[in-house]
Parts: C-alpha cells; structure tokens; sequence
C-alpha cells in the first residue's frame, strides 16, 4: 500500500474515530433525552442548539479566510508572530461581541428561558469561535490527530455530564446547556495546547495585523455569507415552524432531523480530510477523484434508506409521546443524501477550485426558494406537512444547482445519476408516507436494487480504481 493511501486512511480513522463518538452522542442524546425530560423542555434545548449554531458567523468570515488561504500549508511553516496576532486580535473581537449581545438580551429579551438561552450564547460564542480558529488551522495544515481529539473531547465530557444530571434525577435543560459549556471549555484549553506554539507567546510580539485580517475576512467573508444563506435555507423553515405553530412542535419536528442528520458524521469525516488532500492535488486528477468518490458515496447513502421503516419502528417504541411526529421521518429522512452530497463532495470542491463566489449565488437563490416555500405553507396554507416536506425539497434543489454547474467545470457527466437519485427519493417518500408498514421496505428495496443493477458498470470501474489505488 503506497503512503497516499496510508496517510488517507491514517487520517480517515482519527476523523472516524472522533465522529464515530460524535454519533454515539448524538445518538444517546436524540433518543435518551426526549425520553426522559419533558416535551418543552427538550424544545428549549433544541432552541439554543438552534440559534449556537449561528454563532460561526460572527467571526465575520475571519476564520473561513484562514482555512481557505493556508489549507495544503504545513503546521510548522507558519509564521508564529503573524498567527499569535491573529488570535489574539479574534478572541478581543469575540469577547466584544459577547459583551454586545449579553447587554441586548438583558434589555430586550422577556422571556426568562430565552433570556436565560441568549446570556448562555453570549458566553459560548466566544468559546466556539476561538477553538474554531484552532480547528481550521490543525485541519488545513493536515494535523488531523489532533484535530480528531478536541472534538473527541468536547462530545465524550458533554455526554458523561449529560448522563450523569439524568441519572440523578435532574431534568432542566439548562444543566444539558451548562454540559455543552464544559464540553466546549476543556476542548478549547486543549485546542490551545495543541497549537501553544501560535497561541502562548510573548505580548511583545503581538502587532496589529490588520493587512492580514482584511485579507482573511474578504476571502472567508464569501463562504461566512454562503454558509449562513446554507444554515438559513433550513433555519428560515425550522424558525417559521416554532413561530407559527410552538416551542413542542419546533422540538418534534427537530427530533426528526436530528435523526436524519446523525448519518452527516461520517460523511463529515470524509470531508474534513478531503479539503487539504484536494488542495495537494494537480487538476487534472480532480475530475476522476470526483466520479469515484461520488459513486462510492451516493450508493452507501441510497442503501441507508432501506434503514428507515425499522428505525421508525423501533423509534415509535421507545419514544411513544414522539409518535405522531414521527411520520415526518418519511418526508425528511432522505435529506441526508443531497446534504451529504453537499458536505462532502460538493462544498469541497468548490473551496479547493475557490469557487467561494459560486457557492454563494447558489445558497442565496436556494435561500430566496426557502422564503417563498415558508410564507406559502406556513402564513398562507399553514400546513404542517408541506412545511416539513420543504426540507427535503430545498436540500436536493441546492444539491442539483450545485453540482449542474460542477460537473460542467470538471468536463463531466452526471445528469443520468442525478435523476435517478431523484427517482429513488420520491419513490422513498410516496411509499413511506402513504403506505406506512414494513411493505414500504420492499418497495425502496427492489428500487434500490434496479439502481444497482443499471449502475453495475460504474460499480465494476470503482473497484478496480480502488484496487489499483492499493496496489501504487
């Protein structure tokens, strides 16, 4: 086996790894906690992991810029004056941004859970954002060990506080909110440790690196604004649900798509390594990378909807008080597809071709297609059903514009591949959702199983890459 592909796997067991324990937490999480804490309780919980997940955008594309402009460097040739600058100059930001919001919720916010929430987000944006910083250094310079044991920390420290407030007995989200601070703290000092070189200097060295963060913050500021009109496609929809309807349904809706989404980890271990290898990688070899890796993705992630109907059965039982919300997992199960797609192979190669631009006319019409959606089922019709169903609909609009225009730039074809997954997702939400029983599963599985059979060409030639891969 030669060393690219020693090194690739290398890394891939650390991202593994570390999202493997993600999923493990995300799992006991989304079906422990609902279980055990109230139907309103778990929809606050759900609301400040709502609204923290924005907070990433309050480095105003800072450390996107970074991750962009050195991705494919080597840790050690890092200029150390420059970087413990830049740290040092985020993290004063961060705290002033902190102070702004925790003034404006005292004075504004009524609600004594939201207000408790918001105080909470205030404190915690200054953590994400500073250990982010550090992430996208150790992950654009290819140290991923590291980067694999912060995040490892974070998730194995929150779920070990997690578990033992519900074992004696305390039930307040705001003690699960108090785990997730911990979780992010330690990881952050640990974070710290590992890029001390960057990190612990001397103030004498500290300059004003203004030059450089102008030219961080125009370079990420086009991903920072495509990732918001990303998150915002669907958070325009999950906001209008907790406004139009309430706090429980927001949290039932939101059980489903944490379900949905807990299958995005190992896809997300893929791409954290994906980025510097692409970055390391003549063009000329991008198309072909491109079709392999597209072809070994899409037929794993087609295959997991077959896990559907047993999981909901399984769901219904131990999660009876979720029961009713559970028939959305129908509509929105098969976004893990287009956003993983999305995650892994798509957003990747746009930032290595630095495409930023692209992207972000792409999310932004996706963005407008999710506005218009939202006021037509919710403030109009209001209709439950279709406002969930929207999901899925905009994720694989934004998944088919993105990769229309990708394939063109790569001199490839995959329109016959992109309707078939079209095919095989409505085929899965019709019998899903209108026959409901374990029929459903043989209906998805003998469709599934035409698709392998007219992809079996494709499945030859991706063996055999594979192979030759191995044997270099």
């Amino acid at each position: 086996m030669n060393n690219k592909v020693f090194n690739f796997l290398k890394n891939f067991s650390y991202t593994l790894s570390s999202n493997l324990m993600s999923f493990i937490v995300s799992t006991l999480v989304t079906l422990i906690v609902p279980k055990l804490i109230g139907i309103e309780e778990y929809g606050y919980w759900q609301l400040y992991l709502f609204y923290s997940s924005y907070l990433g955008f309050l480095h105003f594309g800072w450390v996107d810029g970074i991750y962009l402009r050195y991705g494919g460097e080597e840790y050690d040739n890092l200029d150390r004056k420059l970087f413990f600058s830049q740290f040092t100059m985020l993290l004063l930001s961060q705290l002033l941004i902190g102070v702004i919001l925790l003034v404006l919720t005292v004075l504004f916010v009524s609600n004594i859970d939201k207000k408790f929430i918001f105080k909470t987000i205030a404190f915690v944006l200054v953590l994400v954002n500073i250990r982010t910083m550090l992430l996208y250094i150790l992950q654009a310079t290819n140290r991923i060990k590291e980067y694999a044991r912060i995040t490892m920390l974070d998730r194995v420290l929150y779920i070990v506080l997690v578990i033992s407030f519900l074992l004696i007995g305390i039930k307040d989200y705001k003690l699960m909110i108090a785990a997730d601070l911990i979780g992010k703290l330690i990881s952050l000092l640990y974070a710290m440790y590992c890029c001390k070189s960057i990190v612990f200097n001397k103030l004498s060295v500290f300059y004003l690196s203004i030059n450089e963060t102008v030219a961080n913050i125009n370079v990420g500021i086009k991903l920072m604004f495509s990732n918001i009109a990303s998150m915002l496609i669907i958070g325009i929809v999950r906001f209008g649900i907790e406004r139009t309807w309430d706090v429980t349904t927001f949290g039932k809706v939101s059980l489903t798509l944490s379900i949905s989404n807990m299958t995005m980890l190992f896809i997300n271990a893929l791409g954290i390594i994906m980025y510097p290898m692409l970055r390391r990688t003549s063009k000329d070899k991008l198309s072909v990378i491109y079709t392999t890796t597209r072809d070994f993705l899409m037929i794993i992630l087609l295959g997991v909807l077959v896990m559907y109907y047993p999981l909901k059965t399984m769901l219904s039982v131990w999660l009876p008080q979720y029961t009713e919300s559970l028939m959305f997992m129908s509509l929105v199960f098969p976004s893990f597809i287009y956003e993983g797609k999305m995650s892994l192979l798509l957003n990747t190669y746009y930032k290595a071709l630095r495409e930023e631009k692209k992207i972000l006319k792409i999310n932004l019409i996706s963005l407008l297609l999710s506005l218009i959606l939202t006021i037509v089922s919710m403030k109009i019709l209001r209709n439950l059903n279709l406002a969930v169903i929207n999901i899925v609909i905009l994720y694989a609009v934004r998944s088919v514009l993105a990769e229309s225009y990708l394939i063109r730039k790569l001199g490839i074809t995959a329109q016959k591949d992109i309707m078939l997954e079209l095919l095989l997702t409505i085929v899965f939400i019709t019998s899903g959702w209108y026959i409901n029983s374990w029929l459903t599963v043989i209906i998805y599985m003998l469709s599934y199983l035409v698709y392998i059979i007219v992809k079996r060409n494709d499945i030859k030639n991706l063996s055999n890459f594979v192979r030759n891969i191995i044997r270099e």
